[in-house]
This record gives C-alpha cells, sequence and structure tokens, in this order.
C-alpha cells in the first residue's frame, strides 16, 4: 500500500479525501459536544458552592461517543446511512429524515473543508509522515476555528495537547539540510515560547492603556503551539497574515452588518487560517518578503 501511494498521488490524495470526510463528520461532533461538555463540568463545580441553577444543559451520560447522534429539531437517533459525510446530506434533501426540518449546511460544509484541507497537504507533502502531520493539525485547526467561533473559547482540552505534539514531535526532527515539516527541539521550544509570550504582551500592553481584554489566552496557547509545531520562524508570518486578516473582517462586519464594535470578535478562526497557510508557505512568504523589502 505504501508503494502504491508513493508512486501514484493521485490515489493517495483520492483516499486522503475520502477518508478526511468521516474525519469531518467526527469534528463535527466534537466543535458541537465537548462546549457542552464543558459546560456541564462548569455547572456542577458551580453546583457544588451555590444551590443557583445553571443553564438547560442536557442531562445523563453526554460525551464525544454517547449518546447517538440525533437531529437536533425532534431528537431523532441518526441512522448510519443517513450519517454519510455529505453523500447522506444530499440523499436526504438537506432535511431530517423523521421531521423534515432542514439541516444546516454547516455540516457538510465543515466535513468538505476538512477533505480539501486534508487532500492539499496529501498533495504538497507527498506520502508520509510529513503529511500524516499536516492532516492531524489540520484537523485540529479546523476544531479550534469553528468552536472559538461558536463560543468564543479555545478549550485547553484541545489546545494543550496540540502545544504538547508539537514539542514532542521536534524530537524526530531529521539531520540538517532535509526540507520537512520537522522542526528541532530549539526551534520548537523557542516558537513555543514566543509565541505566547508575543500575544500575552500585546494583551497586556491593550490592557494597560485601555483597561479592557482585548483578547483572550486562549489565542496565547494557541499561538504557542502553532510556534511549537512550525518554529519561531512562522511566527511574524502568522501574526502579520492573522492580524490584517483580522483587522479587514472586523471593520468589514461593522461597516457593513452594523455589528457592534463592543462585541468580541473571535480571534482563533484567522490565527488557525494563518497558521495552516504558514505551515504550507510559511518559507515561500518569508522569502518573498524579504526579497522585496530587503
Amino acid at each position: 500500500m505504501a508503494e502504491l501511494f508513493t508512486q501514484s498521488p493521485a490515489v493517495f490524495i483520492a483516499v486522503v479525501f475520502a477518508f478526511a470526510l468521516i474525519i469531518g463528520s467526527f469534528l463535527n461532533v466534537v466543535i458541537y459536544r465537548l462546549p457542552i461538555m464543558m459546560q456541564r463540568e462548569w455547572r456542577d463545580q458551580c453546583l457544588e458552592i451555590s444551590s443557583t441553577p445553571a443553564a438547560d444543559l442536557p442531562e445523563g451520560s453526554f460525551n464525544i461517543i454517547v449518546p447517538r447522534s440525533h437531529c437536533p429539531s425532534c431528537g431523532e437517533a441518526i441512522m448510519t446511512w443517513q450519517n454519510i459525510p455529505v453523500l447522506s446530506y444530499l440523499l436526504l434533501g438537506r432535511k431530517c429524515a423523521s421531521c423534515k426540518q432542514k439541516i444546516s449546511a454547516r455540516y457538510p460544509l465543515i466535513e468538505m473543508l476538512t477533505a480539501v484541507l486534508a487532500a492539499v497537504c496529501a498533495w504538497h507533502f507527498g506520502f508520509g509522515w510529513e503529511a500524516l502531520m499536516a492532516m492531524g493539525l489540520s484537523c485540529v485547526l479546523v476544531s479550534i476555528s469553528m468552536i472559538d467561533y461558536d463560543h468564543q473559547l479555545i478549550p485547553d482540552s484541545i489546545v494543550m495537547p496540540l502545544l504538547w505534539a508539537g514539542l514532542a514531535m521536534s524530537l524526530f526532527h531529521p539531520m540538517a539540510g532535509t526540507e520537512t515539516l520537522f522542526v528541532s527541539p530549539q526551534d520548537s521550544i523557542v516558537g513555543a515560547i514566543a509565541g505566547y509570550l508575543s500575544l500575552w504582551s500585546v494583551y497586556q500592553l491593550f490592557k494597560m492603556v485601555t483597561g479592557k481584554e482585548g483578547m483572550g489566552f486562549g489565542d496565547f496557547k494557541l499561538l504557542a503551539a502553532l510556534g511549537a509545531w512550525l518554529g519561531w520562524q512562522a511566527l511574524p508570518v502568522i501574526i502579520m497574515m492573522s492580524a490584517v486578516v483580522g483587522a479587514v473582517i472586523g471593520i468589514a462586519m461593522i461597516i457593513f452588518r452594523g455589528r457592534d464594535r463592543q462585541l468580541p470578535i473571535p480571534f482563533g478562526p484567522y490565527l488557525a487560517a494563518a497558521g495552516w497557510i504558514a505551515m504550507l508557505y510559511g518559507e515561500a512568504i518569508r522569502n518573498t518578503y524579504l526579497d522585496t523589502f530587503l
């Protein structure tokens, strides 16, 4: 199989795309359930010190595995054949098989996004460990982005293992002179420290000047994780791209959609997108910048 994937990149990309669709379906579960699991844990902690009722949350066993996936409108369990990524959504006419309520297009879009990102990683790196690492990082970044978009939080249960995984991967850095996604332990450690402190410093300065919190600690941890995976050299590109895109989108939402400028805008998706681009093209972007301006 490894020989087939090595000799036939198109087959490898096709297999990755199909498998990543299934992973994308699982990510939909993570994106929806993990914040609820966190809220249930917070509620239980609050109830230990207060009898005040907390938010209405599912009772009984509730985690990534149980209960079975169900329709958010009628609660009917989703059968296996109704849960085939993208295909079931189309065959069911974008409606629940039981209550006929419309199913959000977000579910197949996340599945397709995961598959496309994984396929691009397979195409860019070719068959090998680098592609596997890149695909894993891509999947985690999709989850982080959507959870932060929905709830303005980046769970420690996702971002901290991502940080430690990046540091651990650096231990397998190959011999000097080879170009891979692996970075040296020194670059990884410095990247994690610099990633965290750079945004933490901006946060502290902004708070000192305005008296307000400009971003959350999850953003610091995410940039630290990206620094651990990609090395400190990727941080300027990530910070620049995420800041520019975040500012442009934020201003556009205020102007064209009348969004209250006081409402928080999640920064995690911009960091994740910039990190993914830097993973593939960070060195080329740096070299282009240096050749143009220096």
